[in-house]
Order: structure tokens, then sequence, then C-alpha cells
């Protein structure tokens, strides 16, 4: 074996180790850091057996039986065009180069680097083979367990500045705001009508963690605002809590109880009572508003010793209600019905009785914060879509919904009956890859969705990602769906490609979901 094609073998063997570190700790980060949900991702993907992984173990296995310039040639060529065809991959979701990630990329370098040397050094002989099995997707989560102390450290810090900013703002209403659904489009109205009065600062994108609430707390909040809202999610138990220890809420609203995450949670009820959180965390004198429209979330409330304010489209019990609602190509228009007293003349641009509802659940705030009717209306007039929020765009005549951070059947029905109810004389498409981390419901939930579709009026339908595809197309079987309009297709880009060409001005497409790119 010569030095040239050691060296040329050590250049390619870079590339190679560049580019699927960048991917295992993209999808690390995709599965929020967590060791438990990599692992999970792993085998529900197959992603151990990738391409990337089995050139590594085979050049292992070669490399410890003939160490030749032939054999380095042969897997040299295999691993460069894997490192091209990965770093010319365009990701939905990118990889963000915090400072974890950073460390974590800088871990995994430092020792990949120290097994390797160590080898070259007892028993230069396998230094290929040792080179090669450093490259596997689990060194990723050895590099995160080593780092784990240092992250626990910078993280305690962290936590324990935002705390002394909050505590340094004794008068700052705080308010939280979770739910299965709709709570990042509720942040956004309340935001929009608080702002009318208040000094109002909301966390930022999708920051609803206790990470993400801390680095709002320490990087935006400042001693001018008067309101911070609060978007808190959660994956597991006690998440809620974990960030109500930190913000202290005297408000909270609570938008929705439904499948989601059961993977982690188990249970609609344990969802449930994660989501309740908010309200155990409010003080005596709080204020809780909760959608009794969502089954889960009224059950719930039965389990209650505390009272709270109720809000609803459908439910006729509730504190505060959207009513007479009406809608046209232009704007939907409602009342508010609160007690006895019905507040008239809203009107909105923004489409769907879910956004209506979230709407209602803002105004109840409002009103508890002494915003007046008359404000209220105009901040509701004047409330922009949300990106990717059953948010409309029109484009040579073709008609876009774009739903694509939706993901809960509830959710999507009342995007479908848009679709369904939208005025226009040309075709209607929808393109989904259906509902994901619902565990023993996935299947039958995205069976139902199929079905539902299938009663939507649309002209066609493409079915997009593997993951849910035969639950979907046995569900639009189910509700006598022509299979000749049914496109299956592997992604976003391959459904646009075939749609594009069938399009026509006066066309509809609903965008129902989107998935990361850590599913198939």
């Amino acid at each position: 074996m010569t030095l040239i094609s050691l060296i040329l073998f050590a250049v390619v063997w870079l590339l190679f180790f560049a580019a699927t570190t960048r991917y295992s700790v993209q999808m690390f980060q995709q599965n929020s850091y967590r060791t438990e949900r990599y692992n999970r991702w792993l085998r529900s993907t197959r992603e151990w057996l990738s391409r990337s992984n089995l050139v590594a173990v085979l050049a292992a296995l070669c490399s410890a039986v003939v160490c030749h310039w032939a054999v380095l040639l042969i897997f040299g060529c295999w691993m460069l065009i894997i490192a091209i065809a990965e770093f010319s991959i365009d990701y939905k979701l990118r990889l963000v180069y915090t400072m974890r990630v950073k460390r974590l990329i800088a871990t995994r370098l430092i020792l990949t680097l120290l097994v390797v040397a160590a080898v070259a050094i007892f028993a230069p002989r396998y230094v290929v083979v040792a080179a090669m099995l450093m490259t596997l997707d689990y060194w990723t989560i050895v590099a995160n367990m080593l780092n784990r102390p240092l992250e626990r450290a910078i993280t305690r810090w962290y936590y324990r500045d935002a705390e002394r900013i909050l505590r340094s703002m004794p008068n700052l209403k705080i308010i939280g705001i979770t739910g299965s659904f709709g709570k990042t489009s509720t942040k956004h109205f309340l935001y929009r009508i608080l702002s009318e009065r208040y000094n109002v600062l909301m966390t930022p994108g999708n920051f609803n963690t206790t990470l993400g609430v801390v680095r709002t707390v320490r990087e935006h909040l400042k001693p001018h605002h008067e309101v911070f809202i609060v978007e808190m999610g959660a994956k597991q138990r006690g998440d809620i809590s974990e960030i109500c220890d930190l913000v202290k809420p005297t408000m909270g609203i609570i938008t929705s109880v439904g499948e989601m995450h059961l993977e982690t949670f188990g249970s609609v009820e344990s969802v449930a009572r994660t989501k309740f959180e908010l309200i155990d965390a409010l003080p005596e004198d709080g204020f809780g508003v909760v959608n009794i429209d969502s089954e889960a979330a009224r059950n719930h409330l039965k389990t209650l010793s505390r009272s709270v304010a109720t809000y609803g489209v459908e439910s006729a019990d509730a504190d505060f209600r959207a009513v007479n609602i009406c809608y046209s190509p232009q704007e939907t228009r409602f009342d508010i019905a609160h007690g006895e007293c019905v507040e008239r003349g809203y009107a909105t641009h923004i489409l769907g009785r879910g956004n209506i509802l979230n709407i209602t659940a803002a105004l109840a705030i409002a009103d508890r914060l002494g915003i007046s009717a008359e404000a209220s209306r105009r901040a509701v007039r004047q409330i922009e879509q949300i990106e990717h929020r059953l948010s409309m765009r029109r484009s040579a005549g073709i008609t876009i919904l774009d739903d694509a951070y939706n993901s809960n059947p509830t959710g999507a029905l009342m995007a479908l009956e848009v679709l369904r109810d939208f005025a226009t004389d040309g075709a209607r498409y929808v393109v989904t890859p259906g509902f994901v981390e619902m565990g023993a419901r996935q299947y039958a939930n995205n069976r139902a969705f199929g079905e539902a579709i299938a009663h939507s009026g649309a002209d066609g339908v493409y079915v997009v990602n593997a993951v849910n595809r035969e639950a979907i197309t046995e569900g639009l079987a189910d509700g006598g769906y022509d299979k000749e309009r049914i496109s299956v297709v592997a992604s976003f880009s391959e459904a646009m490609s075939e749609l594009q060409p069938r399009l026509r001005v006066g066309d509809v497409v609903l965008y129902e979901n989107d998935l990361p790119d850590s599913f198939k």
C-alpha cells in the first residue's frame, strides 16, 4: 500500500466523515437532542442500515482481512459518491449550528481522532478499520453522553440568569399558552390584540421548550415589556410544569387536547394531565381559559377543583363563544357572546373555523386585561395570516391553502372544510403525508383522514412519504374515492413536479401537514 493511496483515502474519509456526522447531528437535533427519540428514529426508519453505515461496516470488515490499496480504492469511490450526494441534498429543516451543535460536532471529531490515533500507535494494521467504524451514527450518542455534564452546567447557568431577569420584573403579566394544536396561532392573535394597549413580548417561532423560553427571556425580554406571552410545548409529562416553574404565569390558555405525541404520552388522558399542568400552576387569583369544543379538555375540566373560563364555537355553554359566523371570499364576520352580552361586528381575513376559535381564546384574555371591544375589533380586523397555518396565497390564478404546520386530525378536518367550501370553478387538490407521533392511533387516524378527504370534494390527492401511505389510501378507498385520482409520491417536491402541469387558473391546492427530513 503506497503513501499516496493512504493520503487520498484519508481525504475522502474526511469528506465522508463530515457528511455522515452532519446528517447524524441534524437528525439528532430534529429529535430534540433526546437519545431515546433518536434511537427510536434509527429503529423505525431502519437508518442503521443506511448506505453510509453499510459502507462503513463493509469497509472495516474488508480492511481487517485485506488492507490493500485496491480495497481502499473501491470503498473510497463509494464513500466519495455518498458524501457528494449528502452535501447536495437540500433539506427542509437544515442543521442549525447552535453552540450546542458545535460542541457536539467538536466532541465527536476529537473522540474520533483520539481513537484513530490510539489504534495507529498500538495496532496500525487496523487503523482503517477504526476510522470507518467511527463514522457510524451511534457515535453521536456517545459524544452527547460525554457532553452531558457540560451541557447541564451551561443550562443551569442560563436558567438561573433567566430567573434573575424575571424576578427583576415583578409587575410583568405572564400568559402561558399550551395545547395539542392551535397554540402558535392563538399566541400571534393574542399578541396583536394586547398590543393595542400593552408593550408585549411573545416567544418567537417554535421556542416553546424550557430552553427556548430561557433564550427568549435572556435575549429579548426588556424592562419596558408589560406582557410576556409564553407558548408551551410538551412531548412528555412534566414539560409544561417545568416551563411554569420558570416563568410563573398568572394567566393561561389551553387551546386543545388531542392525540398528539401518543408515542411518549401513551394516552389522551395523559396528554390532558400534561396540558392542564398550566392551569395547576396558576395562582389562586389567576385566570385560566379552556377550549371546551375539545372533548378531552372538557372531560378533564370535570376533575378540577378550581374554576376556569371556557370558550368555544360549537359549545353553547362556553363563557366566551363565537356566534353568527358568516364566511365570504373576502372575510369572515362573527360576534362574541359573553354571558348576557353579545359584542358584534368582528371581522377577519383569517381562514377557517379553527382560527375563529383561536381568536375567541385571545379575546377572552383581552377582556380580562381591559382591552375595549372597539380596540379588539380593530386588532382582529388587522390580524395577518400566519405562514403555513391555513394561510392563503395566490399565484398566477392558483390558490394555495398552506396548512403545512398542522399535524392533527381536528385541524385537518377544519382545513378540509375550507377546501370544500372554497368558492371556485376550478379543481381542488390535497397534498399530504398525514399525521405522525400518534402511537397506536396513528394508522386509524390517518385512515379516517383519507376517508374525510374522499368526502371533501377533492379532485386529486397526492399522498406524500411512505409513513402513512397505506392508511391514507385505504381511507380514500373506504370513502369510494377513484384510485385513478390518487398519486403516491416520495416528497413534496415530487408532488409539485407532477401537479404543476395539471394546474389551471381557478384551481385550489391544500398543503395539509409537512414532515421533517427524519420521516421517510
